[in-house]
């Protein structure tokens, strides 16, 4: 603490010091690390720290109270090193709030000397009307300041050397005590967070949520126009320690926000972790009964609040993924106006090829010997929007935390081979955002270590697997040898029909259909570009094709089957053991689980098929991990039925099994007991589809090719369960290895960017066939009885 040469408690007790001179000198020198700063040097963009402002008191202002109750006290002082020339050109106005204010407005006097340390430099919004310096300093107990004064001599000898303004001892409210429109001092642990973020002013903002052991939750929002002033929170379970939070109501809650003079400590959340606060200031209290404190919420935040584990690494990634990155920062560069590009590393490696931002060299800021060194561990991050800002602030070599990084697999629709993409996108929704960590953070120096220790020879070696495409392709990577030779060689297998020739596209679009032929082709496009909108659901009873229906969809049914409660007189029957408990959120939900008995014994959980009543999509989902058949049902007056049809009638591992609403006529959940009495039921779902009444839907491909061959060209259709790509249709949106091996036989097939010439060639069967209806006859064809050749990918 900035104060008068004594020891640390003495001085954090004595902010304010009324000092006595003797014989011209002061009885108390001030402290040996202060040096004095100019008038002039009052500057933003200066360092102010361990600086003291000395001048002279003349003019001072009533003590008031802000609109948040704080105590304020404006003086005006004079640079005593110009005390000659007019005040309006060297005075500035100090601002003094809270207990100091106080005190001050107590004893000061015009023409004491006054020294102020620890300060705020702000802009004064009022130099232009009161002609004095463009800035003022702010001072305050909760910013660490001191202020040190001079005074006349008092006819009262005594005051000469009093002291005032004791620190108090603060007094800290729990958050179910909190009272709309007070001004408080609390202790919590954070639950949820966003990463400063520039507000739609000038100012930072940052959100914070709370809970402490009385189970109540306080959402705080905090600007400072100083990003340091604002809670260094790093993870979910830190503990902060709030100084002078304005508390309010709305709609029922009641939410924290800065006032005047708001300060907050922040510290390690982890159990046995050392007791050190975060804060940019050089200055606070902090006293040893709050170390207890601090140690008795991360027992309790341990036990009662779900803290996630350590940030993923790059080499755990998937596509189509939310998750925290920890990384250091070897490149930066601007992309165009709403994005700016990240380059970062964690000394693992992605598992899948990445994307590379394509940026002119001379844009890319970095050391370009370290970046050539790291380029097959370094993956690029596009940031967005408000991100931007603080993105291009950042210092290469500082470690970074990365909130909410999306990886996803990239669109098809550009000519750039690329695989996954790393995306921070614009807002603040599930705490997106970009901290900077202090080399002291733990998670740095275990960081650090690492990278010391990567072999960055080893990461020079490439396979297929991680070739990292830019869309340039370099003259000597294995890909290029590798579509080379596709162009050469069929990248498709025939698997009949060995004794047809290969007939032209011109012929066969000469040709009356129905017929079957053998061509000789190559890809020249393809619908859906975007992959994943290939897979439909089909029918082979109504011939029907349907879209696969989205986890939300299937949310909403089931939270709309928890309206009607489970039944307890359909548990426990012959061929089921039944478990019923009660949620303690507020809905207390009503939640039964049927485990289906084999020989009137429960199995194992990998044999086991349960139906769930009131369950939540997270709940079923959880429950598919362990068990392996999944049934959703609700409860009528005599048994337990299936929900409607849109939903999925069985979840078996990541796949869910929809049924044909037209074709299906569903029976009783008691008919599942015929198989349940079987020796070892296998629990096939084609199986427990027919003894449902349901006609099951299948997963499959659809997909519309464009094929030429220098006669003609003809758009073919492919309709493929498994056989074509050798994937099956029904794994395939809930696998992100199957869809990059999708997405990379794609790119074999038809690489993008390439001319015609350049382009594989394909050999398969098609079929054609006629559609008529009452106005118009059309002629289509069908890819069939051929499969992409096991060594394409």
């Amino acid at each position: 603490m900035l104060s008068a040469s004594r020891s640390e408690t003495e001085k954090a007790a004595m902010p304010v010091q009324l000092l006595k001179i003797i014989k011209g000198k002061s009885e108390t020198p001030l402290p040996s690390h202060l040096q004095k700063e100019d008038l002039k040097h009052l500057q933003e963009g200066f360092d102010h720290t361990n600086k003291y402002f000395q001048g002279i008191v003349i003019l001072s202002y009533p003590l008031t109270k802000l609109r948040d109750g704080t105590d304020f006290f404006k003086v005006v002082l004079q640079d005593l090193d110009n005390v000659h020339r007019s005040s309006r050109i060297n005075s500035i106005n100090i601002l003094i709030y809270g207990k100091m204010a106080e005190d001050c407005a107590k004893i000061i006097r015009h023409g004491d000397t006054f020294v102020v340390a620890g300060f705020k430099l702000a802009k004064s919004p009022t130099a232009r009307q009161d002609g004095r310096h463009a800035c003022h300093l702010e001072v305050s107990e909760e910013a660490g300041s001191a202020i040190y004064i001079y005074t006349k001599p008092r006819t009262n000898a005594a005051s000469e050397t009093a002291s005032v303004s004791v620190a108090p001892k603060y007094a800290y409210t729990p958050l179910n005590h909190l009272k709309d429109g007070t001004i408080v001092n609390l202790y919590g642990v954070v639950k949820f967070f966003k990463p400063p973020y520039v507000s739609k002013g000038t100012d930072y903002c940052s959100v914070v949520t709370l809970v402490d052991p009385s189970n109540v939750k306080l959402t705080c929002t905090l600007f400072s126009g100083n990003l340091d002033s604002l809670p260094k929170i790093y993870k979910v379970g830190d503990i902060v320690r709030f100084h002078r939070i304005k508390i309010r109501e709305y709609n029922g809650q009641m939410q924290g926000i800065t006032s005047v003079g708001f300060a907050s400590l922040t510290f390690d959340g982890t159990v046995g972790a050392p007791v050190v606060p975060r804060t940019s200031s050089k200055v606070y209290t902090f006293m040893d009964e709050e170390q207890k404190t601090i140690e008795e919420l991360r027992v309790w935040a341990a036990s009662n609040l779900s803290i996630s584990g350590p940030a993923a690494k790059l080499s755990g990634v998937q596509p189509m993924l939310f998750f925290d990155l920890t990384c250091q920062l070897v490149g930066k560069a601007k992309v165009d106006g709403s994005s700016f590009l990240l380059k970062v590393w964690d000394g693992t490696k992605c598992p899948y090829p990445t994307w590379k931002v394509p940026v002119e060299a001379r844009d890319l800021e970095g050391e370009k010997v370290l970046l050539h060194q790291l380029r097959n561990l370094t993956v690029d991050i596009l940031v967005y929007d408000n991100h931007v800002q603080l993105a291009k602030s950042l210092k290469i070599g500082s470690f970074l935390r990365i909130y909410s990084i999306h990886t996803k697999q990239a669109s098809a629709d550009n000519e750039e081979v690329s695989h996954i993409e790393f995306h921070l996108h614009g807002g603040t929704c599930y705490g997106r955002g970009i901290g900077v960590l202090p080399e002291s953070n733990p998670d740095v120096k275990e960081l650090k270590a690492f990278l010391e220790s990567v072999d960055l020879a080893d990461s020079q070696m490439e396979s297929m697997s991680s070739v990292e495409l830019d869309g340039t392709f370099n003259s000597v990577t294995d890909l290029e040898s590798h579509l080379q030779r596709c162009q050469q060689l069929s990248v498709t297998v025939l698997t009949d029909h060995q004794d047809l020739n290969n007939t032209e596209l011109k012929t066969i679009l000469n040709s009356t259909a129905p017929q079957q032929y053998r061509i000789r082709a190559k890809l020249r496009t393809y619908k859906p570009q975007k992959l994943y909108q290939s897979i439909k659901l089909h029918c082979s009873k109504c011939n029907s094709l349907q879209e696969v229906p989205d986890g939300e969809n299937f949310d909403l049914i089931l939270q709309g089957s928890t309206v009607t409660a489970p039944n307890p007189e359909l548990h426990n029957t012959s061929w089921y053991d039944s478990a019923m408990w009660t949620t303690q959120d507020q809905k207390q939900r009503k939640i039964a689980i049927h485990f289906v008995k084999c020989d009137e014994m429960l199995q194992q959980p990998e044999d086991t098929l349960l139906m769930i009543e009131g369950g939540t999509l997270k709940e079923v989902w959880k429950l598919t991990k362990r068990f392996k058949c999944v049934i959703p049902v609700r409860s009528t007056k005599d048994d337990l039925e299936l929900l409607d049809l849109s939903a999925p009638f069985l979840l078996q591992g990541n796949i869910k099994y929809y049924g044909c609403k037209q074709c299906s006529t569903p029976k009783s959940i008691k008919s599942l007991s015929s198989i349940a009495a079987e020796q070892r039921p296998s629990w096939e779902p084609t199986e427990i589809a027919q003894v449902l009444g349901i006609e099951p839907l299948q997963y499959v491909f659809i997909m519309k090719f464009t094929l030429v061959d220098g006669t003609g060209a003809l758009n073919a259709y492919l309709f493929d369960y498994e056989k074509f790509f050798q994937i099956p249709a029904s794994e395939i949106l809930t696998n992100n290895f199957l869809q990059q091996k999708m997405e990379m036989t794609m790119n074999t097939l038809c690489p993008p960017g390439r001319k015609l010439d350049d382009l594989p060639w394909l050999e398969c069967f098609i079929k054609s066939y006629n559609v008529r209806d009452a106005t118009k006859h059309r002629v289509y064809y069908q890819i069939f009885d051929t499969t992409v050749a096991e060594d394409v990918v």
